[in-house]
């Protein structure tokens, strides 16, 4: 209702300005003939004239009426250069940010919510460098300012940036037309104040900040270049460096595209996704789950079930999925594809030179896909404790009586639920208050409960202090509310994180940026910021690590390598699911509520919860729940968070309904095998919708269906 009277206003006033032919007062002749009743009044009213005329023009370009240039000539005529530029420099900003903040009220959230899939884009242009684009504009004035103002509200600039940008990039147009307005009684039509070099000056003026940016950044380029001298013809289109999921996905991109692609590992192919992370670790859930399943033989109405095993055939067993996926990843299979693999260490010699053994490749491109490995914290006496990490835990075949692990993040959680249910005794230290600090509390919450549940000890907000050698066992002594805690333990497993893999293969030499968590400082195309053909993806460029964040980002760095001449693609983290493999499950896409806090970005929370599900109770799993996070009074999905069975999978409808703007009443009209998990999608929608149903409206029904009934 808002929106419609300021609309309606907006349209009155501008539709009066025509009918009553107010137009006739904005034009050259009619204020040529009215100047020297103007200066009078100016001349014995200074502080009257000086209001109307700063109301006039500001509401004229509030409205985007025509009009604006013929009062900055006014404005030169009746208070000179210096008062008339400063009164139209100030009087020309509000309305024009009048302007701004009518579109925004009117049309911004329209055009975000109906249009976010290209817009998206728009607004990360603008969060980075929408000064530079606004300044231009305005010092051009081949642009309308009138339309910048309506389509600069459309978009997510800030209002003060706006304000000051627009002030300071208005002045020199400002300047030019109130000195003309001096002379006032010697111009014969707007057109000759903006002579052909005038406009000229003002397009170079305007479009100058953006050239001297990237000319800083050419000639940044060129100063690191110029030490390198580049090659007359290249063996080679791109040389990844790293056979992990990143490195593989790069490579196999180069490849389909028939680039001359050579791809260097100086371990196992496959990475840690393949021989230590993922394969393995969901291998292990995999045993484990069975084994509790059958645990609980009760609960599924049966009266006994026993399952013998024994922990080194479990871990045997790990090894032979490892064996089985391999081929997946061997070099076989990539030869065949038409990537040239080779095994050892790489060295990069300069931009366009990287040796392995003795042979040098020459190559356009170089994409830096080295991972990253566990972190070691720097704990007193850890020297003395024969430690795993999530890369040698898979070695051991003999079961740990009581095993304690330093970090409640994913690795902790999931290998803790594992060992816990092979029948180790397992204690989960974490610094923080609670496990996966990335997540919502109220989603850890229930995950805790699980694992507390299943006689997995949880110390939160225990700080490591140091490791103790005792006469039969091991003690970490930790701080927690002040006094000191022993806890010991017969193996210990560190998983407080991980660091990427920057050492030992030339980024030393090359002087290439890192960033405060060590991993590869690079742009939005994934370029390094020193030298824009060395490009990086994978656990080495970024906080996110996941295989599939390693996959997503292969592609851009790839594209961008070999087709970054015609086209850059930035890369995109928005709709990138993750999920932690524990029982039960936590999936996340998009936002969740402690990171919309965060970014003062508004929301709506909508829950459904498992324990309501046909299907979960019919698999006595009825436990979690989706949390939904959308804009306000709109269907706009802004991220899901989902604890739970199968969260993992079922989160995948989420992900494509936010990458294809789907909003989340339309997912009540999607079709569900009944009974499944992925119902439960279903229902969240159903109480989104039914948390917003149109009271007004179903009473008026309620009024028709009795009347039809003949009550």
């Amino acid at each position: 209702m808002k929106k419609l009277i300021v609309f309606l206003v907006l349209i009155v006033c501008i539709v009066s300005f025509f009918s009553f032919d107010f137009h006739q007062y904005f034009n050259l002749n009619y204020v040529k003939t009215q100047h020297l009743a103007f200066e009078s009044y100016t001349a014995h009213h200074p502080i009257e004239a000086t209001f109307l005329f700063s109301v006039i023009y500001i509401i004229t370009t509030a409205l985007s009426l025509p009009g604006a240039a013929l009062l900055t000539l006014l404005g030169g005529a009746l208070f000179g250069v210096v008062w008339g530029v400063v009164i139209v420099s100030f009087a020309s900003t509000i309305g024009a940010t009048l302007a701004f903040l009518t579109a925004r009220f009117l049309l911004q959230e329209f055009v975000q919510t109906h249009f976010s899939r290209y817009i998206d884009t728009i607004n990360a242009g603008i969060e980075k460098e929408g000064h530079f684009y606004l300044f231009t504009l305005r010092l051009v004035p081949l642009f309308p300012f009138f339309i910048i103002n309506l389509v600069m509200g459309l978009t997510t600039i800030r209002l003060w940036t706006y304000y000051w940008v627009s002030q300071v990039g208005m002045l020199l147009g400002t300047i030019v037309y109130v000195n003309a307005g001096t002379q006032l009684a010697e111009l014969d039509s707007l057109s000759g104040i903006l002579s052909p070099d005038l406009l000229l000056s003002f397009t170079l003026l305007g479009i100058f900040p953006l050239l001297a940016k990237k000319l800083l950044t050419l000639l940044r380029y060129r100063r690191y270049y110029a030490q390198y001298p580049k090659p007359k013809r290249f063996d080679r289109d791109m040389v990844v460096i790293g056979g992990g999921a990143a490195g593989l996905i790069s490579a196999y991109i180069a490849a389909t595209v028939n680039a001359k692609v050579t791809l260097i590992e100086k371990e196992k192919m496959g990475g840690d996704c393949l021989n230590t992370g993922c394969v393995p670790s969901k291998a292990l859930i995999r045993s484990c789950r069975f084994l509790y399943q059958l645990s609980q033989s009760a609960q599924y109405g049966c009266q006994s079930a026993v399952g013998e095993f024994s922990f080194s055939d479990v871990m045997a067993r790990v090894q032979r999925i490892i064996k089985t996926i391999e081929p997946h990843d061997s070099i076989e299979r990539y030869t065949a594809l038409g990537v040239e693999c080779l095994q050892g260490e790489a060295r990069i010699l300069d931009p366009y030179h990287v040796q392995i053994r003795e042979q040098v490749l020459s190559t356009r491109n170089i994409i830096i896909a080295t991972g990253a490995r566990p972190f070691i914290p720097d704990i007193q006496g850890i020297e003395q404790v024969n430690y795993y990490t999530s890369d040698t835990i898979w070695q051991i075949r003999e079961q740990p009586q009581r095993l304690l692990i330093l970090g409640g993040g994913a690795i902790g959680c999931e290998l803790g639920q594992c060992f816990a249910r092979l029948g180790s005794h397992v204690t989960i230290v974490q610094t923080n208050e609670r496990l996966l600090p990335r997540e919502d509390a109220d989603i850890t919450a229930l995950l805790a409960e699980k694992l507390q549940a299943e006689s997995i000890h949880l110390r939160l907000s225990h700080q490591p202090l140091y490791f103790e050698q005792w006469e039969r066992s091991q003690v970490l002594w930790c701080e927690h509310q002040g006094e000191r805690v022993a806890l010991e333990f017969d193996a210990l497993l560190i998983a407080v994180g991980r660091v990427a893999n920057t050492q030992g293969f030339g980024l030393e030499n090359l002087q290439i940026a890192l960033n405060s968590n060590k991993t590869i400082a690079h742009n939005d195309f994934l370029q390094t910021t020193n030298y824009p053909t060395i490009y990086v993806c994978g656990d080495v460029a970024n906080p996110y690590q996941y295989t599939n964040v390693c996959a997503h980002e292969a592609w851009f760095a790839s594209v961008n390598a070999l087709f970054g001449t015609f086209k850059k693609f930035r890369v995109d983290y928005r709709f990138l699911p993750h999920a932690t493999f524990t029982d039960p499950e936590i999936a996340r896409v998009g936002l969740n509520e402690q990171e919309a806090r965060a970014a003062n970005i508004p929301y709506e929370v909508t829950y459904y919860h498992l324990d309501d599900l046909d299907r979960a109770i019919a698999d006595d799993v009825p436990y979690g729940m989706i949390k939904v996070l959308t804009a306000p009074k709109k269907a706009k999905i802004l991220g899901v968070s989902i604890v739970g069975e199968h969260a993992s999978e079922i989160i995948s409808e989420f992900v494509l309904a936010m990458k294809h703007n789907i909003g989340i009443n339309q997912l009540l009209a999607v079709p569900h095998i009944y009974p499944t998990f992925a119902e439960a999608n279903k229902y969240v929608a159903g109480r989104w919708k039914q948390a917003r149903k149109p009271e007004k409206l179903l009473k008026r029904l309620s009024r028709y269906h009795a009347w039809r009934r003949g009550e």
